[in-house]
């Protein structure tokens, strides 16, 4: 696949996988939009992947925000690829030592893994 001169929004990118993905796209040509947390270290990834890099601080569980990073990948060529890394564990069994797992720490996961990823593709398409 040709992807030179293609957007790339990789959620997640600003560690891990999604650094690494954000690398090895942008080796290739593509220009890449690292989407994570305002409190991530994305800035500093964007910075050190170089030329063609950029950085959008967003929580991929708020549409407002996800809606935003997309509009800012638009904004940066043809849109042809997205990437989702951005993801949240929270081990546990449903009744473990401590009683039963908290229903917020499961709703968190959902939103972050599942919703957020759907959200990103949709808006994305």
């Amino acid at each position: 696949m040709n992807i030179d001169g293609a957007v790339a929004i990789i959620t997640g990118g600003a560690s891990g996988l999604g650094k690494a993905t954000a690398q090895a796209l942008q080796a290739r040509g593509a220009r890449v939009l690292l989407v994570d947390l305002p409190s991530s270290a994305g800035a500093n990834a964007a910075d050190g992947i170089g030329d063609g890099a950029f950085f959008a601080a967003a929580d991929v569980t708020r549409p407002d925000e996800a809606a935003a990073a997309v509009d800012f990948a638009c904004s940066l060529g043809p849109l042809r690829i997205v990437v989702n890394c951005a993801g949240v564990a929270t081990p546990g069994k449903v009744l473990g030592r401590n009683g039963v797992l908290s229903l917020a720490e499961f709703d968190r996961v959902v939103r972050v893994n599942l919703i957020g990823t759907f959200n990103m593709v949709r808006l994305a398409a």
